[in-house]
């Protein structure tokens, strides 16, 4: 991967190369958004600019053609991100950004994509109804709930801004891996938010959860940034204790498997923002880390 980094940065051609031809693929436009966040990055607002309007033309045509509009939202929401973290600095601000992106994009596809929302319900209307009936076979009738328009518009705005971010750390540590090697990991391990952000983010997410079934999908938006914080919380924690990589692959592989795993790390993130954890396991300090990071961070930009 290091390398198609390397390609992309070789000039404009290759850039080129690399963004147009993911940006019309449903299985690799996440390369194309992460390319284009390592030329924003690195080469300014102008070059990412000029390559966004190229890569519209295949991403345009599957909206067009197919009414799939996920390649063009990737593309939008990650240029999004790399904006804000090349402006700012802050790779915190650029993450707590992922939920703007996420609630403008189900609310964009609530506005204009009706039609392929509807088809969507369709689709898993004839699939849960074929589940239902497999089970059914084995036992007493089973209902399953159906999702409906506006669940499946937040699903897939969390969906879009959860890999916007993915994209974004991707170019990240490519830009930290051609320019300051290392560079990327101590950044990410910093990543943390203050008691009034990740409380806002809480209360906000068990508010939308509270209003029902319709309305979760929305609610897991708000818990994106506290999420990659809490990962960032575990990688700070075990390189403060010198465990081995083997360890954070069973984490994450628990962490996917059961789902109170993961409100149990959004506690811990909002009790890191109060208690400060790193502190406490006498690494950097978050405060002195945070300006360490923003200082490489500048050094790998080329304004």
């Amino acid at each position: 991967m290091k390398g198609l980094a390397n390609f992309v940065m070789r000039g404009r051609l290759q850039a080129l190369v690399v963004i147009m031809a993911g940006a019309g693929s449903l299985l690799f436009c996440w390369i194309s958004a992460a390319a284009l966040a390592l030329v924003i990055l690195r080469k300014g607002v102008g070059s990412g600019a000029w390559l966004f309007m190229w890569a519209l033309l295949p991403a345009g045509t599957l909206l067009y053609a197919y009414g799939d509009s996920g390649p063009m939202t990737l593309l939008v929401g990650t240029m999004v991100l790399a904006l804000v973290l090349r402006s700012t600095v802050s790779l915190s601000l650029a993450v707590l950004a992922g939920v703007g992106v996420g609630v403008l994009t189900g609310l964009a596809l609530m506005a204009f994509s009706a039609e392929y929302l509807n088809q969507m319900v369709a689709f898993f209307s004839e699939f849960l109804g074929a589940l239902e009936e497999q089970l059914s076979k084995e036992g007493q009738p089973i209902v399953l709930p159906r999702p409906e328009a506006g669940q499946i518009a937040g699903m897939l705005g969390a969906v879009t801004a959860t890999i916007s971010v993915l994209c974004l750390l991707l170019a990240r540590y490519w830009q930290a891996a051609l320019y300051n090697p290392g560079g990327f990991g101590d950044e990410f391990k910093a990543l943390q938010y203050s008691t009034a952000v990740s409380s806002t983010l809480a209360v906000a997410a068990i508010a939308l959860w509270g209003l029902g079934e319709q309305y979760r999908s929305w609610a897991m938006i708000c818990l994106l940034p506290l999420t990659f914080a809490g990962l960032a919380l575990i990688h700070a924690r075990v390189e403060a204790l010198g465990q081995s990589k083997g360890w954070l692959t069973w984490f994450y592989i628990i962490w996917l498997l059961f789902d109170p795993v993961k409100f149990v790390l959004v506690l811990f993130v909002i009790a890191d923002s109060w208690i400060n954890f790193r502190q406490r396991w006498h690494k950097a300090p978050g405060k002195e880390l945070n300006k360490h990071d923003e200082h490489d961070q500048k050094d790998d930009r080329d304004i």
